[in-house]
């Protein structure tokens, strides 16, 4: 096959909540591949340092303010992307939040909030792009799941009950439009290292690793913590002519761990 399968150039991508983190990894490895690259924040200074972290890599990301679940604010957002850059071949849905409070504390709003961000608000989005897609004849959806969408752990009913139904609607997504040639899979990160996650990996006073740093890596085969750099890959993989016959599919990034049992103790 041909390389210039995996190229992105000419496509217009937006990736939501990427002014840093997994998104905007995803994001500077699209711009990479050739693609304009728009991104949405809820927080206008984000959007500001955002763009100004493309500009230093030599991107020219457009950034908009918007609230991604609400669906007028992005209907609009969508309506001004398609006006001042073009019509939006890959939507990346990756802002989302999470709140670990175990079940019986968590209040009902709480619950919801989580719910709205993680999987009413990438319904809202794609919805918001895909009739566009169609009179196009093409498009890709990434969903960024997570191994909650198999697995649950404490603290994480929401998140997870989220993410499970994100990967449901993926499928669906893919089922109801795969005949108009729009693709739609979703990525699910294992443990990746970011500066939120710094102090879970940081050496304790006497060397050793930080208690949930060696049970992370313990339970996965690669030895490691993840990188943003290792879902650049994969992402643009799915967002590529590479994919065109891969849809519904949940791509896990994670060094093994879904398919690993663990040590015996």
């Amino acid at each position: 096959m041909k390389m210039s399968a995996f190229s992105l150039e000419g496509k217009v991508a937006l990736v939501t909540g990427a002014s840093y983190g997994i998104g905007f990894a995803i994001a500077t490895a699209f711009a990479e591949a050739g693609a304009k690259i728009v991104f949405n924040d809820i927080n206008p200074d984000l959007i500001e340092k955002g763009v100004a972290a493309y500009k230093e890599l030599g991107i020219d990301a457009k950034g908009y303010v918007c609230n991604v679940c609400d669906e007028d604010a992005v209907n609009a957002m969508v309506a001004q992307i398609e006006q001042e850059v073009g019509v939006i071949d890959i939507l990346v849905n990756n802002a989302g939040i999470i709140k670990r409070i175990p079940m019986c504390e968590m209040t009902a709003a709480e619950f919801r909030q989580v719910i709205d961000v993680d999987l009413n608000a990438p319904f809202i989005v794609a919805k918001a792009v895909i009739p566009s897609m169609i009179k196009k004849g093409h498009g890709k959806i990434i969903n960024i799941c997570s191994m909650m969408s198999e697995l649950g752990r404490e603290t994480v009913s929401a998140y997870a009950a989220a993410k499970g139904g994100l990967k449901m609607l993926t499928r669906n997504i893919c089922s109801e439009y795969g005949e108009a040639n729009i693709q739609c899979n979703g990525i699910g990160p294992g443990y990746i290292a970011t500066p939120q996650t710094a102090p879970l990996r940081e050496r304790q006073a006497d060397g050793s690793r930080h208690p949930f740093d060696q049970f992370i890596v313990s339970k996965t085969p690669a030895g490691r913590w993840g990188t943003t750099e290792d879902l650049q890959g994969p992402a643009v993989f799915l967002a590529s002519d590479a994919s065109n016959f891969v849809n519904g599919h949940i791509l896990y990034v994670d060094g093994g761990i879904l398919a690993y049992i663990g040590k015996q103790p």
